[in-house]
């Protein structure tokens, strides 16, 4: 595989992932791998890569002969994910406070502002970039490799499922202060702070799939 090749998919990979997430491909509908390519003015090669990748972490579902399904979004499944990401991203999180190099913790602090900033912007595209950000970083940072394999699958579609219901104003800001408080507990190297702050998070998005119940009503 050549590196244009790479490029490729890591592109086809980036703009699907934000076409489901910002739901312009519409949870339920299927698609074709054919359509998708010529939508993202990319070969069938790299879009194909970028779909198992995507199918890997459950935000497309392949059919043979039949074509790609987009997940539905689902409360159930939104709480069914959280209750597994909870403890997974607790022990994320404990291993990177005791893990993170100097440089890995600086920029934790300055991703920490660029989220708040961003919140009281209400940049919803950058917002999501930034998360991703956060999650990649906190992974890398707990120098574990399994860490990513267990995380991938939960947090694409936990974000979507975030942005189909959150309310423009104060989830934004609640959720850039509790992304913030990890990191910043992480950077200071406190893992008990770190943890909590890692179950604050979590109890946040649970509350919010329970209340969008209600708002869908």
């Amino acid at each position: 595989m050549t590196m244009g090749s790479i490029n490729k998919t890591e592109v086809a990979y980036n703009q699907l992932e934000r076409m489901i997430i910002f739901r312009e491909l519409e949870p339920g509908s299927m698609v074709s791998e054919k359509q998708l390519a010529e939508s993202l003015g990319l070969g069938r090669t790299p879009v194909r890569e970028a779909l198992q990748r995507l199918s890997y972490e459950r935000m497309a579902e392949i059919h043979p002969r039949r074509g790609i399904q987009i997940p539905a979004i689902s409360v159930e499944s939104q709480l069914k994910i959280l209750e597994v990401r909870r403890d997974i991203e607790a022990l994320c999180v404990s291993y990177a406070a005791s893990r993170a190099t100097v440089q890995e913790k600086q920029q934790m602090l300055e991703l920490a502002s660029s989220l708040e900033e961003c919140a009281m912007n209400k940049d919803d595209l950058t917002y999501a970039g930034l998360l991703k950000q956060i999650h990649t970083l906190l992974v890398k940072a707990a120098s574990n490799e399994y860490l990513q394999l267990a995380m991938a699958p939960l947090q694409g579609l936990s974000r979507r499922f975030w942005f189909a219901y959150k309310n423009d104003t104060s989830d934004l800001t609640e959720a850039s202060s509790l992304h913030a408080s990890v990191l910043r507990a992480v950077s200071h190297t406190d893992t008990e702070e770190a943890v909590a702050a890692s179950h604050r998070l979590n109890d946040y998005l649970t509350d919010m799939a329970y209340r969008s119940i209600t708002a869908r009503k």
